[in-house]
């Protein structure tokens, strides 16, 4: 257990619940135009090989290598829910427990030891996002902007409505409900009622892409989140007042497709510092006190980063994995064996980095020199990003099934 209980000495306060959602091109458009959906296949050649656009690649994966498994990785349950379907499910630890769901409204609550069902729900209709959950509230949203919450056992408490589509998991805790829509407004509803908290929007973008951003909270002070133009916004917990907003990067080029240059993924909380990435822009981190910038590289990136006290790792949207010193920005490592593979994002978990891809592979990276360690081989394809909950890794795949391991 050197693994896990490494990664446990150097858990933040506030741990990002990396909510990555993959884009539904064939059914709703790989860009979102000004609040409205369009088809831009052409451009794909472009913007390289990642699967954030659901279609062809437009490189075949890189093979996979043979090495020498470094770390034993045990399978010590399984358990299934709604397959994903266009979207992208993350499960949602909370202490012991893991919260997954699917495309068709299928929700759990599973025992992280165990891997049994504590109990199922399934909500009324189709969704798309989800869940969120703080262990007595969970909850889900629609393409339509409905929230669905259900209580901690299982049975549906209220419904409310978010004013459009919603692709990323709601953020639950302190009370809150916290829902983004794809229109940039976020809404924090009553835990308890569902009733308004309060609101907060920023203008909408010519051109963004069609993907969830994910929430966190710093303590029970701030909701941290990133939207399009590059930008980190923190928002106050009780009035959702713009505490600080600091580009994470600029908007570069001349077409409105080089232009696009939306933080992707969850933005992490470590410490004193706050972390994300941009599509074609920027990896960097601020602090989360103030917003001021403490470092920055060139980068882009299809879902967003993960971070301890050493490294900030994060996957460009070619399929390398880099490695960045977490003080300076200052590149340790950086791994071109899974390019081209549409990697999930990824997750630090003590002395190593853990990234699922589209055929079913789990990799296991060295924290220290990118070296492969392990890998494994599961059911379907691995787009959201792999959860700690307790002493258990817990990964999703894209068929429906939930994987319980410990890295020994």
């Amino acid at each position: 257990m050197m693994i896990l209980n490494d990664f446990r000495r150097s858990m933040p306060q506030t741990m990002a619940m990396s909510q990555s959602v993959q884009s539904d091109s064939l059914r709703r458009g790989i860009f979102r135009r000004a609040g409205s959906a369009v088809l831009m296949l052409a451009v794909l050649g472009t913007l390289g090989g990642c699967g954030l656009f659901g279609s062809k690649p437009a490189h075949e994966p890189t093979p996979l290598t043979e090495f020498k498994q470094a770390l034993t990785v045990k399978q010590i349950w399984t358990a299934s829910v709604g397959k994903s379907g266009a979207y992208s499910f993350a499960p949602v630890s909370v202490g012991n427990a893991v919260f997954a769901a699917g495309a068709n409204g299928s929700i759990v609550r599973v025992d992280a030891d165990t891997g049994a069902t504590t109990w199922s729900a399934k909500a009324d209709t189709n969704i798309t996002a989800g869940p969120g959950s703080d262990g007595e509230t969970t909850v889900v949203a629609t393409h339509k902007g409905d929230v669905i919450a259900f209580d901690h056992d299982g049975k549906s408490s209220w419904k409310a409505k978010a004013g459009s589509e919603v692709l990323t998991a709601p953020l639950v805790g302190r009370g809150l409900v916290v829902v983004r829509a794809i229109n940039n407004r976020v809404t924090a509803f009553d835990a308890g009622t569902g009733s308004v908290r309060w609101s907060y929007s920023q203008p909408a973008s010519t051109l963004t892409l069609r993907t969830g951003t994910g929430m966190t909270f710093v303590g029970d002070r701030a909701v941290v989140t990133g939207f399009p133009g590059g930008k980190l916004v923190a928002l106050d917990a009780n009035t959702g007042n713009p505490l600080w907003v600091t580009p994470l990067s600029y908007p570069k080029g001349v077409t409105e497709v080089e232009r696009v240059n939306d933080v992707t993924g969850t933005p992490v909380v470590f410490g004193r510092q706050v972390c994300g990435a941009t599509f074609q822009g920027r990896v960097g981190c601020a602090d989360v006190q103030t917003g001021n910038g403490l470092w920055a590289r060139e980068f882009s990136s299809p879902n967003g980063v993960t971070q301890d006290e050493r490294v900030v790792a994060a996957v460009n949207t070619d399929g390398a994995v880099y490695a960045f010193n977490a003080a300076d920005g200052s590149t340790l490592w950086q791994n071109d064996k899974l390019k081209y593979r549409d990697l999930s994002a990824p997750l630090a978990l003590g002395r190593v980095v853990v990234v699922g891809d589209k055929q079913g592979y789990l990799h296991f990276l060295s924290r220290d020199n990118g070296e492969l360690l392990a890998r494994v081989k599961l059911s379907g394809a691995i787009s959201a990003q792999p959860v700690l909950a307790g002493q258990t890794l817990v990964v999703q795949t894209r068929d429906g099934n939930i994987y319980g391991f410990r890295p020994e």
